[in-house]
């Protein structure tokens, strides 16, 4: 059974028009933890009055996204759990979302497994997957090189964010939960899918299930759109800050191939360091 889990903190009509989505679903065979961080919202009312199939964990507000998501991937395992996936609340599913997900996990029991996403407002491709190039700490976008024809089936990457993220169980049990001590937030999606990766696991993006996402609400966007020494200070040392230099790190020192570390950390720490103002 597949058991979706899905960390959230207010933004309850994110989370509402999220579960709408999933109840769309052509298949049932799944179910829904919602990990529900210290909301002040009315986000708990809301899940227990208008969504009651749901299975709801609660934390106390410092849970963050990576120990938020490690708290549902505990309640899936008890519930019996064969595959976990990992969702944001600020996606909408398509409805052939959750099978298109089964099917390839069918064929591929192994595989780690994310989506095609669109832009909620356009329908326009928006993320594909990457490859990273370890030397160079350069990173080829797929959907700038793949032609539209080619947009479908599956597409081996390094990485994979958490929003519609599919781990089979046999994963979890080999390499455990996401870093939520070194990596509390960002960064720790891209880690646990590159750690599954050189531990053996394929790791692909199905550009057949694909999701709708919101590009312009992500945390990132919302913090360089209002620019400031503050803003520069939690970009770099925040939880929350994209560019967190300690986060990039802890990444690098577990994931970078030894001889290319040097470089690949000073070139890191220098994107960082500038980018916030260049974007």
């Amino acid at each position: 059974m597949l058991y979706i889990v899905i960390p959230v903190f207010n933004r309850k009509d994110f989370t509402r028009a999220c579960l709408d989505s999933l109840r769309q679903q052509t298949t049932t065979a799944f179910r829904v933890v919602v990990v529900d961080d210290g909301s002040t919202d009315g986000t708990g009312q809301m899940l227990c009055q208008d969504f009651p199939e749901v299975l709801l964990e609660e934390g106390d507000g410092n849970l963050f996204w990576t120990a938020g998501v490690n708290l549902g991937i505990r309640r899936a395992l008890a519930e019996g759990a064969t595959q976990v996936m990992t969702l944001n609340n600020d996606v909408l599913t398509a409805p052939d979302f959750v099978a298109q997900m089964q099917a390839v996990a069918a064929q591929h029991p192994t595989a780690v497994l994310g989506a095609l996403e669109l832009d909620v407002s356009t329908g326009q491709p928006v993320y594909g997957g990457e490859t990273l190039d370890w030397r160079t700490n350069t990173r080829r976008d797929l959907l700038e090189t793949l032609p539209p024809e080619q947009r479908r089936g599956l597409h081996p990457v390094t990485y994979l964010p958490g929003r519609g993220l599919l781990i089979p169980r046999r994963v979890l049990e080999t390499i455990g939960l996401f870093d939520e001590k070194r990596l509390p937030h960002y960064l720790a999606d891209f880690d646990y899918t590159s750690v599954a990766r050189r531990h053996g696991f394929p790791v692909y993006c199905n550009y057949d299930a694909r999701l709708s996402t919101y590009p312009e609400e992500s945390g990132q966007e919302i913090t360089r759109r209002q620019r400031s020494l503050r803003g520069y200070y939690q970009h770099l040392f925040g939880i929350r800050g994209g560019g967190n230099l300690r986060n990039f790190t802890h990444f690098s020192l577990k994931n970078c191939p030894r001889p290319y570390l040097p470089y690949f950390l000073l070139n890191g720490y220098a994107r960082r360091l500038v980018g916030y103002f260049l974007h």
